[in-house]
Protein backbone atom coordinates (compact mmCIF):
# COMPACT_ATOMS: atom_id res chain seq x y z
CA UNK A 1 0.00 0.00 0.00
CA UNK A 2 1.28 3.10 -1.15
CA UNK A 3 1.08 6.22 1.54
CA UNK A 4 0.61 9.45 0.12
CA UNK A 5 -0.23 13.09 1.70
CA UNK A 6 0.12 16.40 -0.07
CA UNK A 7 -1.52 19.10 1.27
CA UNK A 8 -2.33 22.12 -0.88
CA UNK A 9 -3.36 25.75 -0.48
CA UNK A 10 -6.68 26.93 -2.33
CA UNK A 11 -7.30 30.55 -3.05
CA UNK A 12 -10.01 31.18 -5.67
CA UNK A 13 -12.29 34.45 -6.94
CA UNK A 14 -15.19 35.09 -8.10
CA UNK A 15 -16.17 36.10 -11.63
CA UNK A 16 -14.91 40.39 -11.49
CA UNK A 17 -14.20 39.52 -7.94
CA UNK A 18 -17.79 40.44 -7.31
CA UNK A 19 -18.80 40.18 -3.71
CA UNK A 20 -21.23 37.40 -3.95
CA UNK A 21 -19.84 35.65 -0.97
CA UNK A 22 -21.97 37.80 2.09
CA UNK A 23 -22.33 35.88 5.32
CA UNK A 24 -25.56 34.08 4.63
CA UNK A 25 -24.27 32.86 0.57
CA UNK A 26 -20.67 31.86 1.87
CA UNK A 27 -22.11 29.69 4.52
CA UNK A 28 -24.43 27.64 2.35
CA UNK A 29 -21.74 27.53 -0.36
CA UNK A 30 -19.16 26.35 2.07
CA UNK A 31 -21.20 23.62 3.22
CA UNK A 32 -21.87 22.52 0.13
CA UNK A 33 -18.57 22.46 -1.28
CA UNK A 34 -18.02 20.29 1.87
CA UNK A 35 -20.49 17.89 1.46
CA UNK A 36 -19.93 17.41 -2.22
CA UNK A 37 -16.33 17.04 -1.91
CA UNK A 38 -16.22 13.38 -0.60
CA UNK A 39 -18.85 12.44 -3.46
CA UNK A 40 -15.64 12.91 -5.96
CA UNK A 41 -13.02 11.69 -3.24
CA UNK A 42 -11.67 15.34 -2.39
CA UNK A 43 -10.38 15.39 1.27
CA UNK A 44 -10.92 19.31 2.58
CA UNK A 45 -9.24 20.57 5.61
CA UNK A 46 -10.55 23.81 6.19
CA UNK A 47 -12.65 25.92 3.82
CA UNK A 48 -13.31 29.85 4.48
CA UNK A 49 -13.03 33.05 2.56
CA UNK A 50 -14.14 36.30 1.63
CA UNK A 51 -17.03 38.16 0.61
CA UNK A 52 -14.87 37.29 -3.24
CA UNK A 53 -12.76 34.56 -2.74
CA UNK A 54 -12.42 31.31 -0.70
CA UNK A 55 -9.25 29.09 0.73
CA UNK A 56 -8.97 25.76 1.26
CA UNK A 57 -6.22 23.47 2.30
CA UNK A 58 -6.99 19.92 0.73
CA UNK A 59 -5.72 17.22 0.61
CA UNK A 60 -4.45 15.38 -3.10
CA UNK A 61 -4.42 11.24 -3.20
CA UNK A 62 -2.21 9.37 -5.97
CA UNK A 63 -5.02 9.66 -8.77
CA UNK A 64 -5.95 13.39 -8.25
CA UNK A 65 -4.31 16.46 -9.51
CA UNK A 66 -4.98 20.12 -8.37
CA UNK A 67 -6.52 21.26 -11.77
CA UNK A 68 -9.15 18.32 -11.86
CA UNK A 69 -9.93 19.17 -8.11
CA UNK A 70 -10.13 22.83 -8.53
CA UNK A 71 -12.33 22.46 -11.69
CA UNK A 72 -14.77 19.79 -10.05
CA UNK A 73 -15.30 22.16 -6.62
CA UNK A 74 -15.55 25.59 -8.73
CA UNK A 75 -17.74 24.16 -11.58
CA UNK A 76 -19.94 22.17 -9.62
CA UNK A 77 -20.05 25.06 -6.80
CA UNK A 78 -21.41 27.26 -9.29
CA UNK A 79 -24.19 25.31 -11.14
CA UNK A 80 -25.12 24.70 -7.44
CA UNK A 81 -25.30 28.41 -6.54
CA UNK A 82 -27.11 29.06 -9.92
CA UNK A 83 -29.80 26.61 -9.38
CA UNK A 84 -30.79 27.67 -5.99
CA UNK A 85 -30.85 31.17 -7.42
CA UNK A 86 -28.71 31.61 -4.32
CA UNK A 87 -27.23 35.29 -6.69
CA UNK A 88 -29.38 37.96 -8.12
CA UNK A 89 -27.52 37.49 -11.12
CA UNK A 90 -25.28 34.82 -12.46
CA UNK A 91 -22.94 33.63 -10.54
CA UNK A 92 -19.64 32.69 -11.62
CA UNK A 93 -16.02 32.11 -10.88
CA UNK A 94 -12.52 33.24 -12.22
CA UNK A 95 -10.52 30.90 -13.83
CA UNK A 96 -7.65 31.33 -12.25
CA UNK A 97 -6.91 30.23 -9.05
CA UNK A 98 -3.32 30.03 -6.31
CA UNK A 99 -2.63 26.41 -5.51
CA UNK A 100 0.47 26.04 -3.55
CA UNK A 101 1.66 22.59 -1.64
CA UNK A 102 1.94 23.06 2.14
CA UNK A 103 4.59 21.63 4.77
CA UNK A 104 3.66 19.41 7.18
CA UNK A 105 5.25 22.18 9.94
CA UNK A 106 2.93 24.95 7.91
CA UNK A 107 -0.70 22.73 8.66
CA UNK A 108 -1.74 24.80 11.73
CA UNK A 109 -0.51 27.93 10.04
CA UNK A 110 -2.89 27.63 7.26
CA UNK A 111 -5.54 26.12 9.60
CA UNK A 112 -5.59 29.10 11.69
CA UNK A 113 -5.35 31.74 8.43
CA UNK A 114 -8.26 30.16 6.61
CA UNK A 115 -10.32 30.08 9.67
CA UNK A 116 -9.52 33.45 10.57
CA UNK A 117 -10.61 35.23 6.88
CA UNK A 118 -13.09 37.38 8.16
CA UNK A 119 -10.92 39.17 11.07
CA UNK A 120 -7.94 39.21 8.56
CA UNK A 121 -10.46 40.80 5.62
CA UNK A 122 -11.20 43.75 8.14
CA UNK A 123 -7.35 44.69 7.97
CA UNK A 124 -6.58 43.80 3.96
CA UNK A 125 -8.47 43.39 1.17
CA UNK A 126 -8.66 40.77 -1.00
CA UNK A 127 -6.09 42.14 -3.80
CA UNK A 128 -3.27 43.25 -1.19
CA UNK A 129 -3.82 39.57 0.01
CA UNK A 130 -3.32 38.68 -3.81
CA UNK A 131 -0.45 40.98 -4.47
CA UNK A 132 1.04 39.05 -1.13
CA UNK A 133 0.74 35.48 -2.60
CA UNK A 134 1.87 36.67 -5.90
CA UNK A 135 5.30 37.82 -3.62
CA UNK A 136 5.99 35.32 -1.34
CA UNK A 137 5.31 32.53 -3.96
CA UNK A 138 7.67 34.17 -6.77
CA UNK A 139 4.24 33.83 -9.10
CA UNK A 140 5.42 36.38 -11.02
CA UNK A 141 8.98 34.71 -12.09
Amino acid sequence: MSYIKILIHAVWATKDREPYLTSGIKQQVIKHIQNYAPTKSIFIDHINGGVEHLHCLLSLSSDQNIATIINLLKGESSFWINRNNLTKIKFGWQDEYFAVSIGESQVEVIRKYIRDQENHHQKKSFQQEYDEFIAKYKFNL
